[in-house]
């Protein structure tokens, strides 16, 4: 029996929940059920229980023994030696089945024994139906939720969109993409619009209450556990800008080099993201390689080909790069061009004639390059350097400054040549000076990283040269056209390439008004003139277009409008890339022993944002 203090309380506890259930007296049936509930015995003696738990709690009881099951064997064999009434009865019932299981219980709680023990679960375990329905509670705190929910167009069903990674759903593990939602604090989401959810997870004080249809959660986490996947972007992403993004929210600036880490692929057009080194931030969306490559295929020019316009123009004429050794008066032993395809013959024809065609998107550059860290140690060779750009964007003058501001951590190779040496020239020091037939047979072996034809005599820029440069320990530098820096792209050379881009069209008019440059041979070997309006607009058209093609491959773009300005960013770049401290390389150069562990289509309806602040 209850004491009266004991009832008055329960009464008291049971008035108040019933108070509480009469908003809902409209229920009957619910009611009838949760008052029947509510007035049963078993409730009453619970309360009970409940209520002498309490007058020990802080007595705090010590038990004599914690093993006091061990004692019924020995018991049980000593009553068996007497034959009385009362032996007979007491051994009864230290045999019973209930007497055991409250012995059992008595040391589970004496040995603090309380987490249960469950036996581990069969493999071939039925998943839970669809209708399996299960309460979530998440205490809100200053960290959104991470999540985003939709509407099923076909069903009316509130959908998880995503889980963000990072984010407080994701660390609970509580709720899965694809979990349908039906109830959000006790209100029914039936026939509710996403828009009109948000404000009643914004609303929620200390917890939200979800009540979910789990749906068939097919885990990714055996595929994260792979390998942690980098990528360097190679493209430059704003959000607010992007009118196909899910759900601005949650979508994640970026800029081009930054370093990502893609912490999901599951969806087809959307990955999600995070910048290298937050770890602490949660998944961001950004749009995925396939999704960029459609917006590319829907921005590509159908241009008809007239016929026989692939073929390239008949006038194959070269020229060698620009030399700003003729403006500043100033030459470096072996810094002389070993060929280079002119502007109106050679790689991919004259620009404007590409342009024209409607050639220059045939090339899909990607969105992004996977790359894995690398520290360069005390034993490993420095990287090569290939300067790439335009003629006429001064990357020739660019080389010369570095060789000159640090001629013991910058050199360049000594071109190879099939003519005859000439008055004041040295062998090894202004060019190799080989045989026709040897400089064929290393063409056959591919010994060159680019070579070409001027005047009947072969000139090229040979790996052997490379390799005697970054033997002394010095940093390579190679002036080449960027469709050759594949020859070169490799682990062995981990080249650094860096892409010297000219300036807007009135800036280039301004820097180069007094330059001078050597006239390409059709125009008159040997003679220098100033650059016309038709050099600008080539330079600017040819530089767009291996930036199109190559990009994948830049490490590092430099805009020469300012020549000062230029060479330090280059400089400053350098110094970084040779430096012990982290980089990232292309993931096709490895898995090598230089590579160290890392420090640690739009959808047709729109994602929602479901958290709090």
């Amino acid at each position: 029996m209850l004491s009266r203090t004991e009832h008055r309380g329960v009464c008291s506890l049971l008035s108040s929940v019933m108070s509480g259930t009469e908003a809902h007296a409209d229920r009957q049936e619910d009611y009838r059920f949760l008052h029947s509930m509510l007035m049963e015995k078993k409730l009453h003696l619970l309360f009970k229980i409940h209520e002498r738990l309490k007058r020990f709690e802080k007595r705090g009881p010590i038990p004599a023994r914690d093993q006091a099951s061990t004692l019924v064997p020995n018991l049980v064999d000593e009553l068996s030696n007497y034959s009385t009434v009362q032996g007979e009865e007491l051994l009864s019932l230290l045999c019973e089945p209930h007497f055991k299981s409250l012995l059992w219980v008595h040391d589970a709680v004496a040995q603090h024994q309380f987490e249960p023990q469950l036996p581990p679960l069969p493999e071939n375990i039925l998943e839970e139906s669809d209708d399996s329905v299960k309460i979530v509670s998440l205490v809100k705190s200053a960290e959104p939720l991470g999540a985003t929910i939709r509407r099923d167009c076909s069903t009316g069903a509130i959908l998880v969109a995503r889980i963000l990674k990072g984010g407080a759903a994701d660390k609970s593990g509580l709720i899965h993409q694809g979990d349908e939602l039906r109830e959000v604090n006790g209100v029914s989401l039936d026939h509710k619009t996403p828009q009109e959810i948000l404000p009643l997870l914004a609303s929620s004080q200390r917890e939200v209450k979800l009540k979910v249809i789990p749906a068939d959660v097919h885990t990714e986490q055996a595929a994260n556990r792979k390998h942690e996947l980098f990528v360097r972007a190679l493209l430059d992403y704003d959000p607010e800008k992007d009118p196909c993004v899910p759900c601005r929210e949650v979508a994640l600036t970026f800029r081009r080099g930054d370093v990502l880490q893609v912490l999901s692929k599951e969806d087809d057009t959307w990955w999600q993201a995070r910048h290298h080194g937050d770890h602490d931030s949660w998944a961001g969306l950004i749009p995925s390689e396939q999704l960029h490559q459609r917006r590319l295929a829907l921005q590509q020019p159908q241009a008809l080909f007239p016929s026989g316009c692939l073929q390239p123009p008949e006038d194959d004429e070269v020229e060698e790069d620009v030399d700003y050794g003729a403006i500043s008066g100033v030459r470096v032993a072996g810094q002389r061009r070993s060929f280079r395809l002119g502007r109106r013959g050679g790689h991919g024809t004259d620009p404007r004639r590409r342009r024209a065609a409607g050639l220059e998107g045939l090339t899909r550059a990607p969105a992004y390059l996977e790359v894995v860290p690398f520290r360069r140690g005390p034993k490993d060779r420095p990287r090569l350097v290939l300067l790439v750009g335009s003629p006429g964007v001064g990357v020739s003058e660019l080389q010369r400054r570095l060789l000159v501001s640090d001629p013991e951590q910058y050199g360049v190779t000594v071109p190879y040549t099939s003519r005859m040496t000439r008055i004041k020239e040295q062998n090894g020091v202004d060019y190799y000076f080989v045989s026709q037939r040897q400089f064929e047979e290393d063409i056959l072996n591919h010994r060159f990283i680019e070579y070409g034809m001027y005047r009947g005599h072969y000139y090229g820029t040979s790996l052997d040269s490379v390799a005697e440069v970054m033997a002394e320990g010095k940093m390579c530098l190679v002036n080449l056209h960027p469709a050759a820096i594949k020859s070169v792209y490799t682990s062995e050379f981990r080249p650094y390439v860096v892409f010297v881009r000219p300036p807007r069209l009135e800036e280039l008019r301004f820097t180069r008004r007094r330059a001078k440059f050597i006239c390409p041979p059709e125009e008159g070997s040997g003679q220098a003139r100033t650059f016309s309006e038709e050099d600008f607009e080539d330079m600017i058209v040819s530089a767009e277009d291996m930036e199109t093609e190559h990009s994948h491959m830049f490490d590092k773009v430099v805009v020469n409008g300012d020549l000062t300005t230029a060479f330090r960013e280059l400089r400053a770049a350098l110094e970084q890339a040779s430096g012990p401290n982290l980089q990232w390389l292309p993931a096709e150069w490895g898995p090598a022993e230089w590579v160290q562990g890392p420090p640690a289509e739009a959808r047709g309806s729109q994602d929602h944002v479901a958290g709090w602040r």
